[in-house]
């Protein structure tokens, strides 16, 4: 697979042309594009939900570009406006954020007034974090525009079609959490990601490309726990 793979690409630009040429039938007709290769590939379950993966990654990024810590960011405010973790020690463990990293991201947050600290009247050592009237009204926006990412990655589907695939992904994913339940939202964006062989771009290396994509998978999986 990997060989193929390798003389398939020879001639594209990119690792995603390649793919391209291949769901078209285009690619190189050296490697057999037509039969079993294209089959191999395009039919795989895992390059398929790879490639689904990445493109939601993708969409999820850019709808919360502009919020303070972008992924990162979001999941903060969700999380703040959930109610379920208020204290600032508490919020940096169940995200997983390095309470440092956490510190500076509420930071930012904060100047852009959407959440504020307190100290917690039951332990004045700890520091509840809140989301602002105007945090609030910012987190129905970001929502509307995951939608939007989400309407637009399905955009190839009828309306039935849509909904049949969210209900038959629905009937695969529960039985999975209950036998093998995430504990954050990263853990399972992290875990698919280290599975997706995607090359890295070349503006990074491949442990800083593969972290980012980890952390913006984050979001994605963050959203939908909402």
């Amino acid at each position: 697979m990997i060989e193929s793979n390798d003389r398939l690409v020879r001639g594209a630009s990119s690792y995603d042309e390649g793919v391209q040429q291949v769901a078209n039938g285009s690619g190189d007709p050296e490697v057999g594009v037509t039969g079993g290769c294209a089959a191999t590939l395009v039919d795989d379950l895992g390059w398929g939900l790879g490639m689904v993966f990445r493109a939601y990654v993708t969409a999820a990024q850019a709808a919360v570009a502009d919020l303070p810590g972008g992924p990162r960011g979001y999941q903060v405010l969700a999380a703040s406006a959930q109610g379920k973790v208020t204290s600032q020690l508490a919020l940096a463990q169940h995200l997983a954020i390095d309470r440092t990293v956490m510190t500076y991201l509420l930071d930012d947050l904060e100047r852009a007034g959407l959440v504020e600290r307190r100290a917690d009247p039951a332990d004045r050592r700890a520091r509840q974090v809140l989301v602002t009237e105007t945090g609030t009204r910012r987190l129905v926006t970001l929502d509307a525009h995951l939608r939007a990412a989400e309407d637009h990655l399905l955009a190839p589907l009828r309306e039935e079609e849509r909904q049949a695939f969210r209900s038959q992904l629905r009937r695969l994913a529960v039985p999975h959490d209950v036998i093998d339940p995430i504990q954050n939202p990263c853990e399972l964006a992290n875990q698919v990601d280290a599975s997706i062989p995607t090359p890295p771009p070349s503006t990074s290396g491949p442990a800083s490309s593969q972290a980012k994509r980890g952390r913006d998978g984050c979001l994605s999986v963050a959203h939908r726990l909402r």
